[in-house]
């Protein structure tokens, strides 16, 4: 904890410490001690201990692959060309410096609250409250583009099928030629269905689903590589570096894999082993699979011809064999990967909200536990309402950037938090260390400002309006009614 106030001054009356100052309280910090001591701790109730290393890495998984691959291909390539592959690896090895902090403090601090309780720890309220509420636009903004993306495959599953599909006003938002995306919010529900049966259950399902993307990808790469043509790469790079950092900053979203791995903190069976193990496995594993099947796609289909379609692999499928067959299977799997991703990024939204809550930052319904499942039933019905709500209602590519600003302004703030903890806490024990220290952190911290700047204007734009709204909710809710506020009176 900072220091509450300055010392006494001797006048020769009695001494009273004087009341902190607005600049005090702003920097007041949660310590790390008491961060740990109330994990899993709710209204009502407590969160279960019940995950695995491979549950934990199945998260992690869950909520990154599929996004970038199933989802935004088809917004990425035109911005990028065949040069979308190096975007990828752009976007990975951005990631892989921040997953390195991400994986000493989940090892560190391992809570529900991922990168917001990190910063609470290190930089103090105000800095927590920004990182936190980043957090609420880069996870409930994500949860809706990657449910937009889920009807659109849905579509090419029922024309496959049974040759109809949802009519374009119940199947596309406002501005995208349509009235309500129904299967957006459809899909946004179902996943809630799962999560208020508890962490265990949810981590079953999506082990299962992300299973089935994996062999739907491979199974991707093995078809589509029959139509693959070298001519497709000749112009490598057609829109320069810039098109590559700017596909590569959309494309960052796909990458919030692992801190949603590290919102499972209080739910991990033992946390400090196995949560920096299954970051770094899900982060080599995704971009793997990225990378391979970004290049199997380009070279398939040339970059001119890819659409804003977010079921570019199934049609792509279609395309090279000629038949529907391998499309809609495609589209199948698909459909149930995206799902995946939709129900363990929305497992992630409400951990960070349940951690606000507990804090007093926000308000107490968030963090009410029910006794039988061990899952914030209220806290879950709000989220997936809003975020439905959102999916269907606002098109994917805006989505898209502004879930990236915001997981990009996160993750900057994390590669902070881990230097200024390593100067803070030396000795304090760590599973996990990150290699070359402060270097390797703030190459992660410059990767990050770089990537943010290669978002569009009206993204920004976006995301000063959201960050002025949360900095008004902050001063007339959260200050006040904060933790750690009574302490201070």
């Amino acid at each position: 904890m900072l220091d509450q106030g300055a010392p006494p001054q001797n006048t020769g009356r009695t001494a009273v410490s004087a009341p902190p100052g607005t600049g005090a309280r702003l920097m007041r910090r949660k310590s790390v001690e008491r961060l740990v001591a109330e994990g899993g701790q709710g209204e009502g109730g407590s969160l279960r201990r019940t995950l695995g290393l491979w549950q934990l890495t199945m998260i992690s998984i869950g909520a990154t692959l599929g996004t970038g691959i199933f989802v935004v291909l088809g917004e990425a390539v035109p911005k990028a060309g065949p040069a979308v592959t190096l975007s990828f690896v752009i976007a990975g090895l951005t990631a892989l410096f921040s997953a390195l902090s991400y994986a000493e403090l989940a090892g560190t601090i391992p809570v529900a609250g991922s990168s917001y309780s990190y910063a609470y720890a290190t930089m103090g309220e105000l800095i927590a409250w920004i990182c936190g509420w980043c957090l609420v636009l880069e996870y409930g903004v994500s949860v809706a583009a990657v449910a937009v993306g889920w009807g659109e495959y849905l579509n090419e599953l029922l024309d496959g099928t049974i040759g109809v599909t949802i009519p374009d006003a119940l199947s596309a938002p406002p501005g995208d030629g349509g009235v309500f995306n129904l299967p957006a919010l459809i899909v946004v529900l179902l996943a809630m269905a799962f999560l208020l049966g508890g962490a265990r259950e949810s981590a079953r399902a999506n082990t299962v689903m992300v299973v089935v993307k994996i062999a739907a990808l491979v199974l991707f790469c093995a078809i589509g590589v029959q139509g693959f043509r070298s001519g497709n790469y000749e112009n490598f790079m057609p829109l320069g570096m810039a098109g590559v950092s700017a596909a590569g900053a959309t494309l960052f979203f796909s990458y919030i894999g692992f801190d949603a791995a590290s919102t499972a903190g209080e739910e991990a069976k033992n946390a400090q082993r196995d949560l920096p193990r299954a970051i770094m496995l899900s982060l080599v594993i995704v971009t793997a699979l990225y990378v391979l099947v970004a290049a199997v796609a380009v070279g398939a289909k040339p970059w001119k011809n890819f659409t804003d379609s977010e079921a570019a692999l199934a049609q792509i499928m279609r395309e090279v064999t000629g038949q529907t067959f391998w499309g809609t299977l495609l589209a199948f799997c698909a459909v149930i990967a995206i799902a995946s991703v939709v129900l363990t990024v929305l497992y992630g939204q409400t951990r960070i909200l349940f951690a606000m809550s507990r804090d007093g930052l926000v308000p107490k319904v968030f963090a009410k536990v029910h006794p039988k499942t061990g899952a914030p039933r209220a806290n879950t019905l709000i989220v997936s309402l809003f975020c439905g709500v959102l999916a269907a209602a606002i098109p994917l590519g805006q989505l898209a950037d502004a879930t990236s600003i915001g997981t990009l302004f996160a993750f900057a703030l994390v590669n902070v938090a881990v230097v200024v903890l390593r100067r803070t806490k030396p000795d304090m024990p760590r599973s996990f260390r990150v290699p070359l220290s402060p270097v390797l952190p703030a190459l992660g911290f410059a990767f990050c400002l770089w990537m943010m700047g290669s978002l569009p204007t009206v993204t920004w734009v976006v995301f000063g309006v959201w960050m002025a709204a949360g900095l008004v909710f902050y001063f007339v809710y959260g200050y006040r009614r904060s933790r750690l506020a009574p302490s201070e009176k």
